[in-house]
């Protein structure tokens, strides 16, 4: 079966996006949102979002910056989000996770925690490359992949606010991207994907 695609130049995309999502299959449906750095992960996920909480759906986003165990951390950070986040809540148990601080070099002590009225029925849309890994596929109820050009995706990424910062990280961290790609293939798993080709700001 032909998976669907849909273009952010289209009117009302995220609207169509989220009636194209399944039915949860517990308390709490889970999103993953992949793609290359620069496609425009978050942007989309946002958009998402807003479009869920527009329906009256108690929603919030959860990015992999938060779970990746620093630059070289791309392959463990879906083993943290299944055993914090996705496996808990797959046995009706609260979910909670650590932060980490980009800037400590460490992951915060406090416990990060899902809004009550999302863990009691809504949404958690998990936005971040490493979310549509095999080792969390099972715990996802869809895949949503975010396509841009290359050449767009790495004008974004010149162009975001922490490019500095990012910048000499750039090629280690695509090295490991291109490793993830290889192995887990969300692009083949993907329910859906956004076409996010058309220039806009900075996204990731």
């Amino acid at each position: 079966m032909p998976v669907p695609r849909i273009s952010t130049a289209e009117s009302g995309w995220a609207a169509r996006a989220v009636s194209l999502l399944p039915a949860r299959s517990t308390p709490v449906r889970v999103v993953a949102v992949e793609g290359r750095s620069g496609s425009g992960k978050s942007t989309v996920a946002g958009h998402l979002r807003a479009a869920l909480a527009a329906c009256g759906e108690p929603v919030h986003v959860l990015t992999m910056e938060d779970l990746y165990p620093g630059w070289d951390g791309l392959a463990r950070a879906p083993h943290l989000l299944r055993d914090w986040v996705l496996a808990p809540l797959r046995r009706r148990e609260p979910a909670a996770w650590h932060r980490y601080d980009w800037a400590d070099g460490r992951f915060a002590p406090e416990w990060s925690r899902l809004p009550a009225e999302v863990a009691a029925g809504g949404t958690l849309v998990v936005e971040g490359c490493g979310s549509g890994a095999t080792r969390v596929r099972d715990l996802t109820d869809a895949l949503v992949w975010v396509a841009a050009p290359g050449a767009e995706r790495a004008r974004r990424l010149d162009a975001r606010g922490d490019a500095a910062v990012y910048a000499p990280h750039r090629d280690r961290w695509a090295r490991q991207e291109e490793a993830f790609y290889a192995r887990h293939r969300p692009r083949a798993h993907a329910r859906l994907v956004v076409d996010n080709s058309a220039a806009a700001g900075p996204a990731r």
